[in-house]
């Protein structure tokens, strides 16, 4: 992730000497040219990791140099627009290596399990498989944040399979994970308006280690999971480059060739704003991961059974919606008209809300750290280090927004709540309920808040429905421990926390703020105690 984050600004200074730059056309929808180099920062950022601590054999050996020569050509693709068929070249390449280099073929298919498929069928229809996979994301890459929200959501599904597995299985959870990394990144700048595109160097990495790592995982991993699972974990660019491919063929039309008939594409002609339709297309696919998980060990006619289904019913409302002519309305209805005393009672709830927040957080930092009964020398440090930045930069700095500032303020929210579940797993059920209902309460609260209160400029986008979707996944990697810790429990008290901070810093935005102070506070108890 921090790879990604720091190459992406220097490459979008560079990409109109390189000729990386996407310019507006009758399909797209922006209408400025956008910097295509996302690619970079996502596979420098996933590859980077991988060769740093996976442990390295023929097979992880053909992935990397796959993804190279994948990122080559979609790179001089984004540069000089090479066309579908010498893209084709570099896809079988890619797969090539891994499929004969790596030795990984598919053997077990969806209802002829136990009985392999020869190498004869296996080997090509592999092939076909990740070659597939990889123009299925590419496709899908048309609006901001949609191919990169839909790699992750299927990529976390696959990093829990693959870490439950646990034997033979860090490869995978490592170079999910470094992908995962490269893509967080990546949408730091490509959440709606995008400032930069993914590119084909980008999307066709992605749909080739999603490809790579779901025959891996189903076929060599853990061979007891179903194999018609990689339908729902890589969910819905599958289906949608199928019905693409079919409506062009149905038209007499180029089978490659670009056209406006992708799910994305539909959604936006019935009248769906960009945003909805990408959190749309998040809600399915999240459905199809979570699905994934719950159904990994079931019959193989079950797991495709709800995946045709969702499918089917999918494209069904859309093809009614289309022929009907219905199209979403242009104007929202609101509780309460302005001035009523409906829409003052909620802006009221609204600030009794962000009043409890802005509380809560504050005096929750201080006592907790005061609370935790062991600090680690290296927390302490980093603690000391960012107390003496944030208290100079409250001292001399000014009374705008400052990163040194909301910097320190996340970081001393993630440390005292990472150190506060480390220190303190009670066992008493009650004290876990009344937590539990502490953070659901503050949860509830920072919705109520966003959606009521007034003066808060707080633009929610698809990366907080995206967020909200891991969270989600994450609430089943309850087994999932880190050095003693519940990273589930971490994650999604630490989202919740993070999200009220923000919405605080976003109202005050001066310096002396009770969370500035909180947070230098906490700190500077965390340094102290530590350091003693």
């Amino acid at each position: 992730m921090a790879i990604s984050i720091v190459v992406l600004p220097i490459m979008v200074r560079l990409a109109p000497y390189t000729g990386m730059m996407d310019q507006p056309g009758a399909r797209k929808v922006h209408a400025r040219p956008i910097p295509r180099v996302g690619g970079i920062g996502i596979v420098l950022g996933a590859l980077a990791p991988l060769l740093a601590w996976a442990p390295m054999d023929n097979l992880l050996l053909a992935y990397v140099i796959g993804s190279l020569v994948l990122f080559g050509f979609g790179a001089l693709d984004d540069s000089r627009e090479l066309g579908h068929y010498v893209k084709f070249i570099g896809q079988f390449i890619a797969v090539g290596m891994v499929v004969f280099y790596g030795d990984l073929t598919i053997t077990r298919v969806p209802f002829l399990d136990p009985q392999p498929l020869p190498p004869s069928i296996g080997v090509p229809f592999t092939v076909f498989a990740m070659v597939g996979m990889i123009n299925a994301i590419n496709h899908s890459d048309g609006l901001d944040g949609l191919a990169g929200g839909e790699s992750l959501l299927s990529l976390l599904g696959i990093a829990f399979l693959a870490y439950q597995a646990e034997a033979g299985a860090n490869q995978a959870v490592v170079a999910a994970c470094a992908a995962m990394g490269g893509i967080v990144g990546f949408l730091r700048y490509n959440t709606y308006p995008a400032k930069v595109f993914m590119g084909d160097s980008g999307s066709q990495f992605l749909g080739f280690t999603l490809g790579f790592l779901a025959i891996l995982l189903t076929q060599r991993i853990n061979t007891a999971l179903s194999p018609a699972l990689p339908a729902l974990l890589l969910g819905l660019p599958v289906i949608d480059i199928l019905a693409v491919f079919y409506l062009r063929a149905k038209g007499g039309m180029n089978l490659f060739r670009a056209t406006r008939n992708h799910i994305h594409h539909r959604l936006l002609d019935r009248g769906f704003s960009h945003q909805a339709s990408v959190v749309l297309i998040y809600s399915t696919q999240a459905f199809f991961v979570l699905s994934a998980l719950v159904l990994m060990y079931e019959a193989d006619w079950i797991i495709l059974g709800l995946y045709l289904g969702v499918c089917s019913l999918v494209f069904i409302l859309l093809t009614r919606a289309e022929r009907s002519g219905w199209r979403v309305a242009d104007t929202a209805v609101m509780p309460g008209a302005p001035g009523s005393w409906q829409a003052a009672l909620l802006a009221r709830i609204g600030r009794w809300q962000f009043s409890f927040i802005q509380i809560w957080i504050p005096l929750s930092l201080v006592c907790l750290s005061l609370v935790i009964p062991d600090i680690p020398r290296d927390f302490a440090v980093i603690s000391a280090v960012l107390a003496i930045a944030m208290a100079l930069d409250l001292i001399f700095g000014n009374e705008g927004r400052s990163v040194v500032r909301q910097g320190s303020v996340f970081v001393s929210a993630m440390f005292v709540v990472y150190l506060y579940t480390l220190h303190f797993p009670p066992e008493a059920e009650g004290y876990k309920v009344a937590e539990i209902g502490i953070y659901a309460v503050l949860g509830i609260s920072i919705i109520i808040t966003l959606k009521l209160a007034k003066g808060i400029e707080f633009q929610t986008t698809s990366a907080d429905y995206l967020t909200l979707f891991i969270v989600l996944l994450v609430g089943f990697f309850k087994d999932i421990q880190f050095l003693g810790v519940n990273m589930a429990e971490v994650v999604v008290k630490s989202v919740i926390v993070l999200y009220g901070c923000e919405l605080i810093s976003n109202r005050s935005a001066g310096r002396w703020t009770w969370l500035n102070l909180a947070s230098l506070g906490s700190l500077g108890v965390l340094a102290l105690r530590g350091l003693a």
